[in-house]
């Protein structure tokens, strides 16, 4: 029934426009403004939708995921614009916050609204 019809994916942020200065200006993205909401232009054509939500409660999974070819130099360049990467105990992270045991190599870090994001590099 709905296999043939395009579907995004969207989350919430209090603040759309503390969330268009970031993902816009820190990370770089397409955005458009649609309605007071915000639409992130990902690879692919993958958009995805920014809602406002003044009581949204940040998600505890991560929420989108950008793989890179090289972490080291992905992790390098959002640290020099302003990003901290996240600590999780029992993860194995090495002392920039990158997971490099089993799976993809893989760090993360927050939106203004706390939503979890991360950069990943296959192996």
């Amino acid at each position: 029934m709905l296999a043939d019809t395009k579907a995004y994916s969207g989350f919430a942020v209090p603040d759309i426009d503390e969330a268009r200065a970031f993902y816009a200006g820190t990370l770089g993205l397409r955005t458009s403004d649609d309605h007071g909401q915000l639409w992130l232009h990902l690879a692919g054509g993958r958009d995805t939708l920014v809602y406002p939500q003044p009581d949204a409660t940040p998600a505890s999974y991560t929420i989108l995921n950008f793989e890179v070819d090289d972490i080291d130099q992905a992790v390098d360049a959002l640290v020099a614009r302003g990003v901290r990467f996240e600590r999780y105990d029992a993860t194995g992270q090495d002392e920039r916050g990158i997971v490099r045991s089993e799976g993809p190599y893989i760090a993360w870090f927050t939106d203004p609204a706390g939503n979890i994001l991360s950069v990943l590099q296959e192996r």
